[in-house]
C-alpha cells in the first residue's frame, strides 16, 4: 500500500514533516531530551558531531562516541510530542520516502529517554538515578492505536480502583522497558522505578497556583498504591508514550530519570544541571 501525500507528509528536500530529517540522518541508537538545550549537553560529550539540524522544538544531533553512532533529539515536554518523534523516527528507518511503502525488512531503533522527574516515595534520595523498569500513562496515547492487552489488566484495574480514578479521564495503561536494552545499565547507581506519566505538569501533578486539582487526595493515593510488590516511584512527562510506541512499533526503549524533586519531603536539587550531567555520561558510557 503507498501512503498518501496527507498521511505521510515529506518536506521539498526529501526530510521528514516536523523533525525535519533525511532517513540517513539519524543512527539506530537515539537517545531522547525533553530540553532542546540539552540536545548540546549530550553531544558535547561526542567525539566527532556530523550532523546539527533543528525545525521548531525538535533538535537533533548524530555524531559518534568510542566509535558508535549516536544520534540525540529532543521532544519537547508531553506524550503529545513523543507521539510526533516515535512515529517520524520509524518512518525514517521503516519507510521507503520514494516510494512511500513500507520496507520489506524492519530495522529496531533502541530509544534511551535521559529525563528529569520528581519522586513520590519519601525514601528515593534528590539527585538519584532511575530507570522507569514500568510506566503508567495517564496521557490515553495507547489507546489511539489499534493494540493487543499489554497483560497488566489486573494491575491497571487495582489501580483505578485505588485511585477512584474519574470515568471522564482516559483510562490508565501500564507498559514495561525493553528488558534487553535495559541490561546494558545495571548498576548500583541506579534503581528500578514505576514510573507515572502525567499529562501536565500543574494540576495532573497535583500542584496548585491558581486552579484548584480536581482530586485533592490524588498525591497521596499515588504514593501509597502497591501491587503485590510494585509501588508508583515517581512522576514524569514522557515514559509511557515512549514505551507504548516503541512496543507497538517493535523498537527497544528505556527512560532513565533524574530525580530532581521529592515531592512527599519537598526537596528540589540544589544542583540540578550537574546532576543531569553525571547521568548523560552515565548514559553515554554505557551505550557507547
Amino acid at each position: 500500500m503507498q501512503l498518501r501525500p496527507a498521511e505521510l507528509i515529506i518536506n521539498d528536500d526529501g526530510s521528514i514533516y516536523h523533525l525535519n530529517l533525511l532517513p540517513e540522518d539519524i543512527a539506530t541508537t537515539i537517545i531522547t531530551v525533553g530540553d532542546p538545550d540539552r540536545v548540546h549537553q549530550v553531544s558535547n560529550y561526542f567525539d566527532h558531531i556530523e550532523l546539527k539540524k533543528g525545525k521548531r522544538e525538535f533538535i537533533t544531533h548524530t555524531g559518534t562516541k568510542n566509535g558508535k553512532r549516536i544520534s540525540v533529539i529532543s521532544t519537547g515536554i508531553g506524550t503529545d510530542n513523543i507521539d510526533i518523534v516515535l512515529n517520524e523516527l520509524d518512518a525514517l528507518v521503516n519507510i521507503d520516502f520514494s516510494t512511500r511503502t513500507l520496507k520489506p525488512s524492519h530495522t529496531p531503533l533502541n530509544i534511551i529517554r535521559i529525563g528529569t522527574s520528581g519522586a513520590i516515595q519519601p525514601d528515593i534520595p534528590v539527585d538519584s538515578f532511575l530507570i522507569s523498569e514500568y510506566a503508567i500513562g495517564f496521557d490515553g496515547l495507547l489507546h489511539f492505536y489499534e493494540h493487543e492487552d499489554t497483560g497488566y489488566t489486573d494491575l491497571e484495574n487495582s489501580f483505578i480502583g485505588h485511585c477512584h480514578w474519574n470515568a471522564n479521564k482516559a483510562r490508565p495503561y501500564v507498559i514495561k522497558y525493553a528488558e534487553n536494552l535495559a541490561k546494558i545499565f545495571n548498576d548500583n547507581r541506579i534503581r528500578l522505578g514505576f514510573t507515572a506519566t502525567n499529562t501536565g505538569f500543574y494540576g495532573p501533578q497535583h500542584r496548585q497556583l491558581r486552579l484548584k486539582p480536581s482530586q485533592m487526595e490524588l498525591m497521596e493515593k499515588l504514593s501509597s498504591f502497591t501491587y503485590n510488590e510494585l509501588r508508583l516511584t515517581n512522576l514524569e512527562m514522557e515514559t509511557s508514550g515512549i514505551y507504548a510506541l516503541a512496543h507497538l512499533l517493535g523498537h527497544h526503549a528505556v527512560s532513565l530519570n533524574c530525580i530532581l524533586a521529592n515531592r512527599a519531603t519537598g526537596e528540589f536539587s540544589k544542583t540540578p544541571t550537574k546532576s543531569v550531567d553525571e547521568l548523560i555520561k552515565f548514559c553515554l558510557g554505557r551505550i557507547s
